[in-house]
């Protein structure tokens, strides 16, 4: 019961995770003007919210359960992704880029942590490497723009 306990609390934090994910990437498709960005931020917005399901599906294997849609009230994660709203507030997409870079970075932090207990996380470790690669190729398409952006 010990470890279905750590399991579940385990997850819970990686479905905050994922909700401030989605929440950025939703401010801020909604303040960019540019349509490729906007068409990008909204994809990468449903990635976090499948994620979030996935994650409480496996929470309820373990006999709980998880309501949370939206991000999480504390922790680093959470302080990242309000570095984007106030990126969102000066409206420039190069600002906003590099607040989701913290932001994502700050998940696979998240992400690999939660990886390195493979002994409580054994049935689900490839949910968890599935979720943590589809950040890191998010992460790397913004990198992308944003070094465009850049020059």
């Amino acid at each position: 019961m010990e470890n279905n306990a750590q399991i579940i609390s385990d997850l819970k934090g990686l479905i905050n995770i994922a909700n401030d994910g989605k929440e950025g990437y939703e401010s801020a498709s909604e303040i960019t003007n540019d349509p490729q960005l906007k068409s990008l931020f909204l994809k990468f917005a449903s990635e976090r919210a499948l994620y979030a399901e996935e994650l409480k599906a496996h929470i309820a294997k373990h006999g709980g359960t998880s309501t949370n849609d939206s991000g999480g009230i504390l922790g680093a994660i959470h302080r990242t992704w309000i570095d984007i709203k106030q990126a969102l507030s000066s409206k420039e997409d190069e600002a906003i880029l590099a607040a989701i870079e913290t932001g994502e970075n700050a998940a696979l932090e998240k992400y690999e942590k939660a990886m390195e207990d493979y002994a409580t996380h054994a049935d689900h470790i490839y949910l968890l490497k599935s979720q943590r690669d589809g950040i890191l190729n998010a992460l790397k398409a913004i990198e992308t723009l944003h070094m465009r952006l850049d020059h």
